[in-house]
């Protein structure tokens, strides 16, 4: 922790108000919050949480890099796959989770030059600040696509369109959950420990408890995470869709490999000015929170709401098979300078040393045809 980069005078102060905010709730709730509840005020909080706040978040400044970010050859590919689907439906894309905006500057000039643009382009974000950002960005790099786009702080009650979700599950709050030394399963929780934060453990309730005694191994001291948001966040997709596509990219696993049991202390990781950090009680709204991604659950709670498994693989084959290569093959190999950049982040992208393989692609569908470029090779739903 000593070597990580402090935070300035006013950062430092809208992490110490937001701990207050913090130990108010715990106070009020009898001195022990639920971890899921502390993730969400930590990330959420009006002007204090992590992405409700006003620090740069995304690429050199922030805390962490995402696809988009690296390179426009992300959202590029990504277009061929929704240009594939976005005629079969309402013609509207829907992203979740907008980060800067520039996924949807991508996907807008690409789909313009794939004859595909969008009727309409919602940006669904709980973030004003990052919706600030996102207008600023999109007003500068797709001025010419900005009458079709609009901003949305809830779902719509009906989606007729292609859905996407780039690094969205990820971060929805989680429930970490402990097995006890008799094999109950506990529930993590947070109390104060004089000026600071400290973690506590308490009986799991009965829901919780099944939910997680199905997925954690017989192992004392065994601590991850569990997401009901994730499969509550699913299900209300698969309820809302009446036509269209649900495109899924996050980081992490299908159950078996999620719950093994050398993954003993979970998944749970702070992303703060480019540093990994193990604490998720550091600097409470100055450091992202997130959680991987428990493929089986979210599969499972789709095909609950009724919608087709399209498929489920890593990024690099989703990426390859949509069209990658062609799309770098479009850029001038001739000018180095620009070049080059370009095809080492598209490295990074199906490299399974780097992005390629810890990120997954997970589809669904309803109503629309099953057989999608993006999934012609490499499914894994088997593994789910």
């Amino acid at each position: 922790m000593t070597q990580l980069p402090a935070p300035d005078a006013a950062a430092q102060a809208a992490s110490e108000q937001l701990c207050a905010l913090i130990g108010a709730e715990i106070d009020a709730a009898g001195g022990w919050l639920p971890f899921s509840v502390y993730m969400e005020r930590a990330l959420y909080a009006p002007g204090l949480g992590y992405y409700a706040a006003g620090s740069a978040k995304l690429g050199a400044g922030g805390d962490f890099t995402t696809a988009p970010e690296l390179t426009p050859l992300f959202g590029a590919t990504l277009a061929r796959q929704i240009a594939e689907l976005l005629p079969q439906t309402g013609g509207t894309v829907y992203e979740f989770g907008a980060g800067s905006g520039r996924l949807a500057a991508d996907l807008l000039a690409r789909l313009a030059e794939l004859g595909c643009l969008p009727e309409r382009y919602v940006i669904i974000d709980l973030s004003p600040d990052l919706i600030d950002r996102q207008q600023a960005l999109l007003a500068a790099k797709a001025p010419t696509w900005l009458d079709r786009v609009s901003w949305a702080g809830e779902l719509p009650e009906r989606l007729d369109g292609v859905v996407i979700g780039n690094e969205v599950l990820d971060a929805m709050p989680c429930e970490l959950v402990v097995r006890g030394e008799n094999g109950a399963v506990l529930r993590r929780g947070v109390v104060r420990e004089g000026a600071a934060f400290a973690f506590a453990d308490r009986p799991a309730d009965a829901a919780l408890a099944e939910r997680a005694d199905a997925c954690l191994p017989a192992l004392p001291g065994y601590v991850s995470e569990v997401s009901p948001a994730n499969a509550a966040f699913v299900s209300t997709l698969g309820a809302r869709l009446v036509r269209g596509a649900v495109i899924l990219i996050d980081y992490g696993f299908p159950r078996a490999e999620y719950y093994h049991p050398q993954r003993s202390r979970g998944t749970l990781i702070g992303h703060y000015r480019h540093h990994t950090v193990d604490d998720p009680l550091f600097l409470p709204g100055l450091m992202d929170l997130t959680c991987h991604v428990d493929f089986t659950a979210v599969a499972e709670a789709g095909l609950s709401a009724g919608l087709d498994l399209i498929g489920y693989l890593s990024q690099a084959q989703f990426l390859v098979n949509a069209g990658l290569a062609d799309e770098l093959s479009r850029l001038d190999s001739s000018d180095a300078a620009r070049y080059a950049p370009q095809a080492a982040a598209a490295q990074k992208l199906v490299s399974p040393a780097e992005m390629g393989e810890l990120f997954k692609v997970v589809a669904f569908g309803r109503g629309v045809g099953i057989d999608w470029t993006g999934f012609t090779q490499g499914d894994r739903c088997h593994t789910l």
